[in-house]
C-alpha cells in the first residue's frame, strides 16, 4: 500500500504533465490560432512553438491563412429575358486578419458561399441571356469586385471568382442551334449571291471588253479594206477598164483553184458565168502579151476564110467537087 508521500507525489507530477500540457502549443504551419482569456480574445499564435498561461489562457479558434477554394454549389438564375440558366463557380479567397475572421463573421465559408451566390443572382439576373453566355468574364470581374469589398470587414480578401459553368436549358439550347443554323445558312447564301452577283458583272465587263475588241477589229478591217480598195483604183487608174478585168478574173481564178482544192469536195459546179471567166482570162492573157510595133495593136487571132459566093447560073458548090 502506498504511503501518503508516495500518493503526493503522484499528485504532483500529473499536475506538472496537465500545467506543461495546458502551456505548451505547436501550432502548424499555414495557421494562425487565436488565445481567450475566460473568454475574451486576447492575442494570436504564429505557427512553431508558442507558450500559454495554465489554467488561464487557451484556445479559441484555428485558422488556415492560407488561399482557400471554395466551391459554390450549383443554383438555377433568371436573365433580364426571362431565360434560366445554371450556374456553379469557385471563389479564391485568404484570411489575412485572422481576428477579424474569427470573431467578425460566425462561419466564414457559410458566408462567403450564400454571398457568392446571392451576387450571381443579381448579376446575371441584370444581363440578357446572350450577354451571360458570352460575357462570361465580365460576370467574374463584377463578382470579384463585389465580393472583395463585401468581405474586407471580415479579414478576407477575395482573389479571384470563376464560374466554371452557365448552361442554358436543353430546350433552349436546341433552339439555339436551330438559329445558328439559321443564320450560318442564311450568310452562306448571301455569300453565294454575293459571288454570282460578281461573276455576272465579270462576264459583262468580258463581254463589254470583248465587243469593244471586235468593234476595234471590225473597224481596223473596214480600213484595210478601204487602203486596198483605193490602192487598186490608183494601180488600175492608168490601166483603165482592162486592169480592173485582169484584177477581177485573177481572183476569180484563185477561188475557183482553193474550191476545186479542197479534199473534201466529191463535186465542183461549174456556173452559169464560166463564159465571162474564160473572156476575163483572155483579156487578161492578150495583156500580157508583148505588144508589136509602136502604135501597132497585136494581131488577132487566125480565123478560117469565109467559102466564095457561087457563080451565076450555077447551082453547085465550087468547094463541093461534082
Amino acid at each position: 500500500m502506498f504511503s501518503n508521500t508516495e500518493v503526493v507525489l503522484v499528485v504532483l507530477v500529473g499536475l506538472a504533465v496537465l500545467t506543461a500540457f495546458k502551456g505548451i502549443r505547436t501550432v502548424p504551419q499555414g495557421q494562425v490560432w487565436t488565445v481567450e482569456r475566460f473568454g475574451a480574445f486576447t492575442r494570436l499564435l504564429q505557427p512553431g512553438l508558442n507558450f500559454l498561461v495554465p489554467y488561464m489562457d487557451q484556445i479559441g479558434r484555428k485558422l488556415n491563412v492560407q488561399e482557400v477554394v471554395l466551391d459554390i454549389p450549383e443554383q438555377s438564375v433568371i436573365t433580364k429575358d426571362n431565360a434560366s440558366v445554371a450556374v456553379d463557380g469557385i471563389v479564391y479567397y485568404r484570411v489575412m486578419d485572422p481576428a477579424k475572421a474569427a470573431y467578425a463573421v460566425q462561419n466564414l465559408q457559410q458566408a462567403l458561399t450564400s454571398l457568392a451566390m446571392t451576387n450571381i443572382r443579381a448579376v446575371i439576373g441584370e444581363m440578357d441571356l446572350d450577354s451571360t453566355l458570352s460575357g462570361r468574364e465580365q460576370i467574374n470581374s463584377s463578382l470579384l469586385r463585389i465580393l472583395d469589398g463585401a468581405t474586407e470587414p471580415w479579414g478576407v480578401k477575395v482573389s479571384r471568382v470563376e464560374l466554371r459553368k452557365v448552361e442554358p436549358p436543353e430546350t433552349l439550347v436546341r433552339a439555339m442551334n436551330l438559329q445558328m443554323t439559321a443564320e450560318r445558312e442564311r450568310r452562306a447564301s448571301v455569300m453565294r449571291a454575293e459571288g454570282e452577283k460578281q461573276a455576272l458583272v465579270l462576264q459583262a465587263e468580258g463581254r463589254q471588253q470583248s465587243a469593244m475588241r471586235d468593234a476595234e477589229a471590225r473597224e481596223r478591217l473596214a480600213e484595210a479594206e478601204a487602203k486596198a480598195t483605193r490602192l487598186v483604183a490608183d494601180a488600175a487608174s492608168g490601166a483603165g477598164e482592162a486592169a480592173l478585168r485582169y484584177f477581177i478574173s485573177d481572183r476569180y481564178v484563185r477561188a475557183f483553184e482553193a474550191l476545186a482544192g479542197n479534199p473534201n469536195s466529191k463535186l465542183v459546179v461549174v456556173p452559169m458565168e464560166a463564159a465571162g471567166l474564160v473572156g476575163g482570162i483572155t483579156a487578161a492573157l492578150q495583156m500580157l502579151k508583148p505588144s508589136g510595133p509602136a502604135g501597132t495593136a497585136p494581131p488577132a487571132p487566125h480565123q478560117p476564110m469565109p467559102p466564095p459566093a457561087p457563080g451565076p447560073g450555077t447551082g453547085s458548090n465550087p468547094w463541093n467537087p461534082a
